[in-house]
């Protein structure tokens, strides 16, 4: 019986692989290298185009395939190249709202921006699942509504006033031509006001008057002479109201109408005069031009409930 039994276990231990006496052979695998994946050949058509889109209309400006330059920095290139191009035709600055003959409020026009800086680092974005670019363009409107002009002439924050000679006639026309468009132009809380964007280019097509200009330090003729005279009686009243200035160009040589450094010089599209409504409340631009005297006024207004409050 107790044979039987020992021939039984040995059996199974010698089933299941187990030896006595015998010591463990050591077994080693034998590891082999395998390549690594090419991850960028899985969905080229997700990874090389880019699809540029404008979201004013959804319009596609451009197409880049990625496969088709040389080096990354032949693409930053091209894409540096677009973003500038594209500024040139997007960019523009805001066109304040004015008051009409009833005092109605005429809509101005939105500053519109676009981001260069990020329409570049969007397209070198190498998410492959980033096949679309919308253009990053920022807009603003003019922050001003019908309900806020209600007797926004009442306060008086700021006034200048400067003086020419009534005999000068082309002078005196482009005056009173410039301070008529700058005229009851109305500024929101964080509206900017761009004379060359107001006014417009003093030129003859303008219907601006041939008039003496300061051009390389010298006076000669030149059409819309006297513009000048008209920006920088605004500049006077704008900082007298404490507004912030935003772009400031002074003339080559002193101008007899406001003393020396208190001048705004223009000359389109190269110097401007800017600057911005720093209120929490709407101002009003006003002017005022007497040809027969010889006299230009400009005006900064509010309503006196915003400027008592």
């Amino acid at each position: 019986m107790k044979k039987t039994t020992l021939s039984l276990v040995l059996g199974v231990l010698f089933i299941g692989g187990c030896s006595i006496g015998e010591e463990k052979k050591e077994y080693r695998a034998e590891l082999h290298q395998v390549a690594p994946i090419e991850m960028v050949h899985l969905m080229p058509e997700l990874a090389h185009e880019i699809t540029v889109v404008d979201p004013r209309d959804n319009k596609i400006i451009e197409v880049f395939n990625r496969a088709e330059f040389q080096s990354e920095e032949e693409f930053m290139a091209r894409a540096s190249q677009l973003a500038s191009e594209l500024a040139a035709t997007i960019d523009r600055p805001m066109k304040p709202a004015k008051l009409g003959v009833n005092g109605e409020l005429v809509p101005g026009q939105s500053r519109m921006i676009l981001d260069e800086n990020e329409l570049v680092t969007r397209l070198l974005d190498k998410s492959i699942f980033n096949k679309q670019v919308v253009l990053p363009i920022e807009e603003t409107a003019p922050n001003i509504t019908e309900d806020a002009v209600k007797g926004i002439d009442e306060v008086l924050l700021g006034s200048f006033t400067t003086y020419f000679d009534p005999s000068v006639t082309g002078r005196n026309f482009n005056i009173a031509k410039s301070a008529n468009e700058i005229d009851e132009i109305v500024l929101g809380p964080g509206d900017r006001f761009y004379f060359n964007t107001v006014v417009g280019n003093a030129s003859k097509a303008n219907g601006y008057a041939l008039a003496t200009v300061i051009v390389n330090h010298e006076f000669v003729p030149g059409y819309g002479g006297g513009v000048c005279q008209t920006s920088s009686t605004l500049y006077n009243a704008v900082a007298e109201a404490g507004l912030e200035i935003l772009e400031l160009h002074h003339h080559s040589k002193p101008v007899g109408y406001v003393p020396f450094g208190q001048d705004a010089t223009v000359a389109y599209p190269y110097k401007d005069f800017k600057f911005a409504n720093n209120r929490p409340y709407p101002v009003v631009i006003k002017t005022m031009v007497n040809e027969q005297a010889g006299t230009i006024e400009v005006q900064i207004r509010s309503a006196a409930n915003y400027v008592s409050n």
